[in-house]
């Protein structure tokens, strides 16, 4: 006798939709962290569980609608978390298709979504999407009470935490399920199994010195973030089971996996699958100095030598800290640089002085890790002139890598709340939110419209990576195959139809650089026409 499958749980497929051409071979395929980690879960709790990595597979909707037919759950989870926390909404575009074509071929199907954009937006996701449920928390463990629910004869909803669901035509929430806590043993790891590990790569940048791409790993080593960043939508997920355990709503949660824990996949991912280029996807890894240098420690031990990569604040980085990252294997981090000008930082949480991030970065990169150096344009105090200073400073620092973004409304910011208050035009569809989709649209600022801000953005990406002052300096670093990768990066054509299918800035904002002046000077910086 047949046993009936309980779950079956899908990462959707949109690489093509949100990258562009960039998708086809820059981006990193990334394992689906939260779908890894909602499966065993269940599976802890019983339940029979299949997944379907259809962003790995390359699966499109029918496609992966009609391997569900062949299934028969009890009930499909979609689970809408991207590469980085700010990056749900836009898994919105494959996670919509993907439920439309179950509920095709299968109109009772029971459909269950979850993830960081549909916890800011449950009722919006519920009366707009093909879905049956949407958990309005974390949703490990409303999946486990909605198929207990789903597996008796009269089930009453109702009693399932978590959940945002139709009554009698009525939309309702009900009771909220409180944080998971001690994650060691409520979410002890990933089902590395139900993964099709193989076709993981890393960033293109992450292996600019050569490093083959595969095999890849992401893994969490802590969630949430105490930081109030205006652009940052990270606890979307997390607020309404916060306040169930009493946090208040100025408070946010930060909670740990045990350094043993932590080692403990990362030994599994090496012996098992030869992991040597690794993801700290936390949204803040380096912030507690003891967590980060214990886990230094174990790895450090260990003489795995991995390239490692993971997030930080400048201002969280502690004397000592960057050589043991380093020698544990911490090849690149990200730090937030945001703007190049100090009062546009302050309007977004970021209070760190320029000299900060000049010093913070000459000592990681003297301790021998690379810096990825993130900025955004757009930010609500930006002016022309604050956002030359920000490629200014982008240019003057001149990091191995670099990303451009434009500032957007994502659901569950406060840069959200603040544009639907003033009526400011949001996205049409949810891929708009991506930075690097078509129809991308950002915030305007208080002084500049949306269309300048993106044409800006994309003018810098451009500028920064075409300058000869990167392009010796990666070549200096790395080597001329590496130079030879970024010039076929900047060659991946981007349209935008906010931009007429152009990258253009109107020149008011550049000033044309002098025929006589063939050289450019770092700190009054001229920027050249494209």
């Amino acid at each position: 006798m047949s046993i009936q499958l309980d779950v079956v749980i899908i990462n959707p497929y949109t690489r093509t939709q949100v990258y562009q051409s960039l998708g086809t071979n820059l981006s990193a395929i990334e394992n689906p962290i939260w779908a890894g980690l909602i499966a065993t879960y269940c599976r802890q709790s019983g339940l029979h569980v299949e997944m379907i990595d259809a962003e790995a597979l390359g699966l499109l909707p029918h496609e992966v609608a009609t391997q569900v037919i062949y299934l028969k759950p009890k009930l499909v989870v979609v689970v809408v978390y991207g590469h980085q926390p700010s990056a749900s909404t836009q898994v919105m575009v494959g996670a919509s298709r993907v439920c439309a074509c179950i509920k095709q071929l299968r109109a009772d199907q029971p459909i269950l979504i979850l993830g960081g954009h549909v916890a800011a937006l449950p009722e919006r996701t519920l009366s707009e999407e093909h879905v049956d449920y949407v958990a309005t928390g974390e949703g490990v463990q409303t999946i486990v009470e909605l198929v207990q629910a789903l597996s008796t004869p009269n089930p009453d909803m109702t009693k399932v935490r978590g959940l945002c669901l139709k009554q009698d035509n009525k939309i309702i929430k009900t009771e909220e399920v409180p944080l998971l806590e001690n994650l060691d043993e409520s979410l002890p790891g990933i089902a590395w199994d139900l993964l099709p590990m193989e076709r993981y790569r890393s960033h293109n940048w992450h292996c600019l010195d050569g490093t083959d791409r595969h095999p890849y790993a992401a893994i969490y080593t802590t969630l949430g973030c105490p930081y109030h960043c205006s652009f940052c939508c990270i606890q979307a997920p997390f607020k309404r089971p916060e306040a169930a355990l009493g946090f208040r709503n100025s408070v946010n949660s930060y909670r740990y996996w045990t350094p043993n824990h932590i080692i403990s996949e990362i030994d599994f991912l090496v012996s098992k699958y030869g992991v040597k280029n690794l993801k700290i996807a936390d949204e803040m890894f380096v912030l507690n100095r003891r967590h980060v240098l214990q886990i230094c420690d174990l790895l450090i031990n260990r003489k795995y030598n991995l390239n490692i990569w993971a997030y930080s604040r400048l201002d969280t980085i502690k004397d000592g800290m960057l050589p043991k990252l380093r020698e544990a294997g911490f090849r690149w981090l990200a730090l937030g640089i945001e703007s190049g000008d100090s009062s546009v930082r302050n309007g977004i949480h970021k209070a760190f002085s320029e000299e900060t991030v000049y010093r913070v970065i000459e000592e990681a990169q003297k301790a021998g890790i690379y810096v990825i150096g993130n900025f955004i344009f757009g930010l609500p105090d930006d002016t022309d002139e604050t956002m030359k200073e920000t490629l200014r400073l982008a240019v003057e620092l001149n990091c191995e890598f670099a990303n451009f973004y434009s500032a957007m409304g994502y659901p569950g910011s406060a840069l959200y709340y603040q544009a639907l208050n003033a009526g400011v035009p949001l996205p049409a569809s949810w891929s708009g939110y991506s930075q690097h989709s078509y129809d991308c649209l950002p915030l305007p600022t208080r002084h500049i419209p949306a269309r300048e801000v993106l044409g800006f953005r994309d003018y810098a990406f451009q500028y920064y990576f075409n300058s000869d002052r990167y392009l010796n300096r990666i070549t200096s670093v790395f080597g001329d195959s590496a130079r030879k990768m970024i010039s076929e990066m900047i060659k991946v054509p981007l349209k935008r139809g906010l931009l007429d299918g152009s990258i253009t800035v109107p020149s008011v904002l550049l000033p044309m650089r002098s025929e006589t002046n063939n050289h450019q000077k770092v700190g009054q910086l001229n920027l050249i026409s494209n």
